[in-house]
C-alpha cells in the first residue's frame, strides 16, 4: 500500500495471514492504491455557531489561523479564517468524492454552482482541465455544538480523461441506497452503497467521465458499520485486476477470515489490503466502521504537485501556467470562503445551467461516536 501522506497514527499493526496482504496505521491523511490518490477523514467537535456561522474570535486565540490543523479542543479551522473549511482552491486532473456524515459543506466554485449539502449526502466534483472550488463548514447551530465529520477522497482520472469538462453533481442521501443485514444474533451489519452497485443495490451513477463510469474499472466505495457482535461476508470483486482496501477508521475490533488461511484481528484505525478475489469474514465483538474502496487500476503514470495531478511533469507545468494565465473560469463570489446565509436551512444544489434542486434536511446527524 504506496502512502503519499505517511500514516500518524501510533501503534504497531497485526501481522498479515490470510487474505489480509498489508495493514498500516491510520491519520488523518490515509495511504492510498490506485485508482485512488489521496483520502482525508475530517472529525470535528466544533463548538457553538455565531450569526455568521463562524467561531466566536475569543475561541481562536492562539491558532494559526488560515493554516490549523491542530485539533486544538477536538477541531482545527483548516484553511478557515472565521468560518471553518477550505476557501477557493484549484483542481485539475482528478475527482473528489466528498462523503459528509455529520454537520454541512458550503460548496462554491468557478462554474457559478454552489451547494449546501451534508448528513450524508456525497458532492462528486470531476475537477477535468480544471476548476476552483471552496469548501466550508458553516456551523448552523447557535445553541448547540455542531460535529462535523467528512471523507474526501481522490478518484484518478486517465489520460484520456484528464482535460475533460468540469462536471459537479450531488449524490442526496436518500437515493444512496443501504443494505442491511441480520444475523442469527441480532447483530446488524449495514452497508451505505456508495459508488458501485453491491448486493443487488445500485447507488445514483458516476459522471459521465469518471473513472467509475465504465463498470469495468469495478470501482466502489461502500461505507460499513458492523454493530457489536456482528458477523458478515464481504463477496469477492466482479472483476480480474481489482485492488480492494478495507479502512477500518473507527470501532473496538475487527478479525478478517478467508478460506485462504488463518485470521488477522485488526484494531482500528487501520488501513487493510486485501485479496479482492477472497470472499472475506468480518466479525466484531465490539462494533466496527469501515470504509471500503475498490477498483481496477488506473494503471498511468501520476505527476501530482498540491491539486494537480497528472501523467508528467511538463504537464503540472502547464496547470500552474494555465491557472496564473485563466482562473480556470475566474472566481464570481464576493469573498475566497462564502458561506450561504443563516436563512439557508435546507440542503441544495445550484448548477451552472442553473436548475435547482432542494432537499428537506434531516433532523439529525448519525450518532456521534
Amino acid at each position: 500500500m504506496t502512502a503519499t501522506n505517511r500514516p500518524d497514527a501510533a501503534g504497531a499493526p497485526a501481522q498479515p495471514a490470510g487474505a489480509v496482504r498489508e495493514i498500516v496505521p491510520l491519520g488523518m491523511h490515509w495511504p492510498m492504491v490506485d485508482p485512488f490518490l489521496f483520502c482525508a477523514h475530517h472529525l470535528d467537535a466544533y463548538p457553538e455557531g455565531t450569526a455568521e456561522l463562524g467561531v466566536e474570535a475569543s475561541r481562536l486565540s492562539g491558532r494559526a489561523i488560515g493554516s490549523d490543523f491542530s485539533a486544538t479542543d477536538g477541531w482545527s479551522m483548516y484553511h478557515g479564517s472565521s468560518v471553518p473549511g477550505f476557501p477557493a482552491h484549484p483542481h485539475r486532473g482528478f475527482e473528489t468524492i466528498t462523503y459528509a456524515r455529520q454537520g454541512f459543506i458550503d460548496h462554491a466554485d468557478s462554474l457559478g454552482a454552489a451547494a449546501r449539502f451534508g448528513r450524508g449526502d456525497v458532492q462528486w466534483l470531476t475537477a477535468g482541465r480544471g476548476i476552483v472550488h471552496a469548501e466550508m463548514f458553516p456551523l448552523v447551530n447557535r445553541d448547540a455544538a455542531n460535529p462535523t465529520e467528512l471523507f474526501q477522497i481522490w478518484l484518478n482520472l486517465p489520460a484520456s480523461s484528464k482535460m475533460v469538462e468540469p462536471h459537479f453533481t450531488m449524490l442526496w442521501s436518500e437515493d444512496i441506497p443501504v443494505v442491511r443485514h441480520v444475523g442469527d444474533n441480532g447483530a446488524a451489519t449495514e452497508v451505505v452503497v456508495i459508488v458501485g452497485a453491491f448486493a443487488g443495490a445500485t447507488p445514483p451513477p458516476p459522471p459521465p467521465n469518471s473513472w467509475a463510469a465504465d463498470p469495468d474499472n469495478d470501482v466502489g466505495v461502500w461505507h460499513v458499520h458492523l454493530d457489536p457482535g456482528a458477523n458478515w461476508e464481504l463477496p469477492r470483486a466482479r472483476g480480474a485486476g481489482t485492488v480492494r482496501t478495507l479502512y477500518v477508521f473507527d470501532g473496538a475490533d475487527l478479525t478478517i477470515g478467508s478460506t485462504q488461511g488463518d485470521p488477522t484481528a485488526v484494531t482500528p484505525p487501520v488501513g487493510v489490503a486485501v485479496d479482492a478475489s477472497a470472499d472475506l469474514s468480518l466479525a466484531t465483538t465490539g462494533g466496527a466502521e469501515i470504509l471500503v474502496l475498490q477498483g481496477r487500476p488506473v494503471a498511468e503514470p501520476v505527476a501530482q504537485h498540491g491539486p494537480f495531478v497528472m501523467n508528467a511533469r511538463h504537464e503540472i507545468e502547464e496547470a500552474f501556467a494555465d491557472y496564473r494565465r485563466t482562473g480556470f473560469g475566474g472566481w464570481p463570489w464576493g469573498t475566497e470562503g462564502p458561506v450561504h446565509g443563516p436563512g439557508t436551512t435546507g440542503r441544495f444544489a445550484r448548477h451552472a445551467n442553473g436548475r435547482t434542486e432542494e432537499r428537506a434536511t434531516p433532523n439529525a446527524s448519525p450518532p456521534a461516536r
